[in-house]
């Protein structure tokens, strides 16, 4: 599986998991695996290793417990915007690229946001990907 499979599938788990509680996560974690379409994800049909799986889902859960503290940080730059007006997929692809920037040292920040900007294209609305660039680029640490 790619890299961009796998943050696909990281994307569309922090969506099934932002529209549940706390105590749900793990059970949707276990559901998404069981249940999770392929049909528009490059090379279907859907196979993880259980390597695969377990970063997918570890990831996934590192970004819901960040999620407050991302959060804050996207209200302080998105100006005008708030997280509880965003729409669910620009929020979650948001999350994803916040934490790939600021607590994943192993995704370089240009591709974080790039990688953001193709989801947005994919899954968020018409104007999303300059929303989301436009945000991301405020973000983009110093010495990056």
């Amino acid at each position: 599986m790619t890299r961009r499979q796998i943050r696909e599938h990281i994307l569309r788990l922090l969506f099934n998991i932002s529209a549940r509680s706390a105590q749900e996560e793990g059970e949707q974690v276990q559901l998404y695996f069981e249940q999770v379409p392929d049909e528009d994800i490059e090379n279907p049909p859907f196979f993880a290793s259980p390597e695969e799986k377990e970063l997918i889902a570890g990831k996934a859960q590192a970004i819901a417990e960040l999620a407050p503290q991302i959060d804050a940080l996207l209200n302080e730059t998105a100006k005008g915007w708030t997280t509880n007006r965003m729409g669910r997929a620009d929020l979650a692809i948001l999350r994803l690229a916040v934490y790939e920037m600021r607590y994943d040292d192993s995704i370089p920040v240009g591709v974080a946001i790039n990688e953001a900007v193709e989801l947005a294209k994919k899954y968020g609305e018409d104007e999303s990907a300059a929303f989301i660039n436009g945000i991301l680029a405020k973000l983009v640490p110093e010495e990056a």
